[in-house]
């Protein structure tokens, strides 16, 4: 569950800390006070795009922290994937945003966005205003069975996936084969070219790095062979200044006079292996200047078999192993082509093997959606009662389409609703009021948290467009959700916060030239106040007061 929010300087949000509790949290205010802003900003500690000019005025950065203690399996086994320490059980995400740049850390570890998005899905969940309208789409529709239906489906299209990506890819093959337009003579000469080129260069693995050394050696063989000559004469034994007769006279002189003193030996040894070293040095330089090549056959030769081996790399590929990929593709061309009709025939074959394997993965997601959307339709007509839908029909309707097969199986989904005694269910869109999508997405958040291990569950206004019974009945069934969950939520009813475990009061406040926005914990008395105001508005009377104690009373009766 989510432990600490800490926001600084965030527009109007100089510096501001929650603690909040296990159960139902609740966060009151002013329209305008800043209520949004606090969700805005654990958007943005989860990754959230938002615009830099979000930072202070004053300030050189934004930052939003949250700190998350860990009891869920599947946090840790996420944080395992992602190579994160898990520290005391808790896990700390920040994000900083600067003018220039953007740092992400989690558990003290920099991370990237995609990092923090995918663990932010096993710890958070937020339903933000608005929201409920994605209702009117009927791909969410099935994205909220598909999310239902669990482990079972979702190992049934992981398959599916691979499977009409296949299917794809030899349709489109097969199309193009059944093509008239295709010149199969043209495309055969081409290929028959391409190969012999390619056989016949018979490229060898490292052959164009040798080339090149080979190549640089042979255009400078001039200023080589000087060079070799030069240092062959200076370090030899022909002419008085060559360093190996020098060392001969040095040599001779030092031993007539060794036996006049035994200390020269060690001179004379010392000189001896210059003079051995200096005459394996002169026939080495010696053996290497005979042999060096200056022809200008050889320079063209090599000239001319590294311009081959380029062109080979430049048409085919860099590497051999490209370019003999390239080759056994052409040649698998020249094949399919000598016989095209049993090419042809080969990849019908295979495409209705594949469309019928395809076909039966959509078949088996199909029997798994239609059974399990009764399943969740009984269980959302339950949760619609409980919202106050006293004579609710609710139905998931599944329909296969096997020639249009996709990646997601075949079927169509779409919620279907009645809310008026002797009306036939109709689609969602067709039927459902902004307040009555409000509903219709907690009571879709309250029956898939029984299967969800996500911790913490945010609702920003799930009010929108109720009040009286019907917001009492909401308020109900938040409390019910934050028995199994813990669960923030910004309101503007007095019913849902007087169900509060903990209440929280964001407050706009003017300092001279400088507004912000804090946010006060509020004790029991406190509370009461907040509920007095929400009911009350600008004059909080006795009645209204007693009125707010009253809610806050029975509220706490309500299990």
């Amino acid at each position: 569950m989510l432990l600490n929010l800490h926001v600084k300087n965030i527009a109007l949000i100089d510096d501001v800390e929650i603690d909040f509790g296990q159960g139902l949290n609740i966060l009151t205010g002013e329209t305008g006070a800043g209520k949004s802003l606090i969700i805005d900003s654990v958007n943005f500690a989860l990754g959230k795009r938002m615009p830099r000019d979000v930072i202070r005025e004053d300030a050189e950065y934004a930052l939003c922290e949250l700190i998350f203690s860990v009891d869920s399996d599947d946090v840790r086994q996420k944080l395992e994937e992602l190579q994160i320490p898990l520290e005391d059980d808790q896990v700390v995400m920040q994000r900083k945003l600067m003018k220039g740049r953007n740092v992400i850390r989690i558990n003290g570890e920099t991370a990237s966005a995609a990092a923090l998005k995918e663990l932010s899905s096993v710890l958070i969940d937020i339903h933000g205003q608005h929201e409920h309208q994605s209702l009117l789409y009927t791909s969410k529709h099935k994205e909220i069975l598909d999310s239902y239906c669990g482990e079972e489906l979702l190992s049934l299209l992981s398959q599916t996936k691979e499977k009409y990506h296949e299917y794809s890819q030899v349709q489109k093959e097969l199309k193009e084969a059944r093509s008239s337009d295709r010149d199969m003579d043209k495309e055969t000469a081409l290929a028959q070219f391409e190969v012999d080129e390619i056989r016949n260069a018979a490229v060898k693995e490292g052959e164009a790095e040798t080339l090149e050394a080979e190549y640089r050696k042979l255009s400078n063989a001039r200023r080589i062979a000087e060079a070799v000559e030069g240092a062959h004469m200076f370090t030899g034994y022909e002419g008085e200044a060559a360093a190996g007769a020098q060392v001969g006279r040095a040599l001779s002189r030092l031993r007539a006079v060794s036996e006049y003193d035994t200390g020269l030996e060690g001179l004379i040894s010392e000189l001896t292996d210059i003079d051995s070293l200096l005459n394996d040095f002169n026939r080495s330089i010696a053996a290497y200047e005979s042999e060096l090549d200056t022809s200008p056959e050889s320079f063209a030769a090599v000239e001319e078999r590294l311009n081959t081996v380029n062109h080979i790399r430049t048409r085919y590929g860099d590497t051999v192993e490209e370019i003999n990929a390239y080759l056994n593709k052409q040649e698998e061309l020249l094949i399919k082509y000598s016989d095209y009709e049993a090419y042809l025939a080969g990849l019908e074959k295979q495409h209705d093997k594949l469309r019928e394997e395809l076909l039966l993965l959509c078949s088996r997601i199909s029997e798994i959606r239609s059974r399990e959307a009764a399943v969740l339709a009984k269980a959302l007509k339950d949760a619609l009662v409980d919202l106050n839908f006293l004579d609710v029909q609710f139905e998931i309707a599944v329909e296969g389409d096997e020639e249009h097969p996709g990646a997601d199986g075949y079927d169509t989904v779409e919620f279907l609703i009645s809310t008026n005694p002797g009306q036939k269910v109709r689609p969602l869109k067709d039927v459902a009021s902004g307040g009555e999508l409000s509903r219709i997405m907690l009571a879709l958040k309250s029956v898939l948290a029984e299967k969800d291990s996500v911790g913490t569950l945010i609702f920003d206004e799930i009010d929108t467009g109720i009040s009286g019974r019907t917001a009492q009945k909401v308020s109900e069934k938040l409390k019910q959700l934050a028995g199994r969950h813990q669960v923030i939520c910004i309101t503007h009813l007095p019913q849902i916060a007087a169900m509060a475990d903990d209440h929280f009061e964001i407050r706009k406040s003017v300092h001279g030239t400088t507004t912000k926005t804090d946010v006060l914990t509020l004790d029991e008395e406190a509370s009461v106040n907040e509920l007095a105001r929400m009911m009350g508005g600008a004059e909080i009377t006795e009645s209204v007061l007693a009125s707010a104690k009253e809610m806050k009373k029975l509220a706490k009766e309500i299990i």
